[in-house]
C-alpha cells in the first residue's frame, strides 16, 4: 500500500513539474552524498588521509609501494582502467524490478542515462568484504590510493575504509577526470581516464569534439 501510495505521488509530481521534483531529488541525491563525503574530507584535511595529484600518483604506486584501487562501476572501468589496479565498485547496478524502482529508473533514465549512459545504481551492500577479499594478505595495513571518476564517490570509500580501521588510505584528488595522458602507465580500454566517466549522447558529442580537435 505504501509503495503504491509512494509511486503515485512521485508520478503526479513528474508529471505536474517535472523540472521543480528533478530539482528536488537532485538536491536529496547532494545532500547524502555531500554528508557521506563530509567527514572524509576532514580526513583530508586533517592529513589523516592523504591527498594526491594524478600527476604524483606514478610515485605513490611505484615508489611508496600503494596500490590503486579502483571503486568506479563496471561500464566506466570497462571503458578505461588502469592494468593491475584493484576493482571494487562502490555503487552497482539496482536489478529491483518494483514498481517505485522502475518510477525511478525511468526518471533517471530521461533526466541522466540518456545523456550520460550511466546507469541506475544502488550501494554495494558488499564493498568493505570485497575490498577485503581483493586485499587478501595484507589486510587492514594495506597501503590504498582510491579513485573514482571525478572524486565525489572515491571520497565515500575512503570514510568508509577509515572507519573500517585502513589507515594507510590515499585518495586521488579531483579523479581520473583530472588525469592528463601519462599520469598512469597501463591504462586499458577504449577510451582515455580523463573520458571515461562520459557515456550515452554525451559521449557522441564528445567524439565529434576529438574529431574537431576542440579536445585531445
Amino acid at each position: 500500500m505504501a509503495m503504491g501510495v509512494a509511486a503515485a505521488a512521485a508520478s503526479t509530481c513528474f508529471a505536474a513539474s517535472p523540472g521543480l521534483c528533478l530539482s528536488r531529488h537532485r538536491s536529496r541525491i547532494r545532500a547524502q552524498a555531500t554528508s557521506w563525503a563530509g567527514n572524509a574530507e576532514e580526513l583530508v584535511r586533517s592529513g589523516t588521509v592523504r591527498p594526491v595529484r594524478p600527476r604524483d600518483a606514478r610515485d605513490l604506486l611505484g615508489v611508496e609501494g600503494f596500490r590503486l584501487l579502483d571503486v568506479r562501476p563496471e561500464w566506466e572501468r570497462a571503458r578505461a582502467g588502469v592494468h593491475g589496479s584493484a576493482h571494487v565498485p562502490l555503487f552497482v547496478g539496482d536489478d529491483d524490478m518494483g514498481l517505485v524502482t522502475l518510477l525511478k529508473k525511468w526518471v533517471h533514465f530521461g533526466y541522466i542515462g540518456l545523456w550520460t549512459g550511466q546507469s541506475f545504481t544502488k550501494m554495494n551492500d558488499r564493498f568493505l568484504d570485497d575490498v577485503a577479499a581483493a586485499v587478501a594478505g595484507d589486510g587492514k595495513d594495506a597501503k590504498l590510493l582510491v579513485a573514482c571518476g571525478e572524486g565525489l564517490r572515491s571520497l565515500i570509500a575512503v570514510r568508509m575504509l577509515h572507519d573500517d580501521g585502513y589507515k594507510n588510505v590515499a585518495w586521488l584528488a579531483g579523479g581520473f577526470s583530472k588525469c592528463v595522458d601519462g599520469d598512469f602507465a597501463d591504462v586499458e580500454g577504449e577510451s582515455k581516464l580523463q573520458y571515461a566517466t562520459i557515456g550515452g549522447v554525451s559521449y557522441i558529442f564528445l567524439q565529434l569534439l576529438l574529431l574537431l580537435g576542440v579536445v585531445k
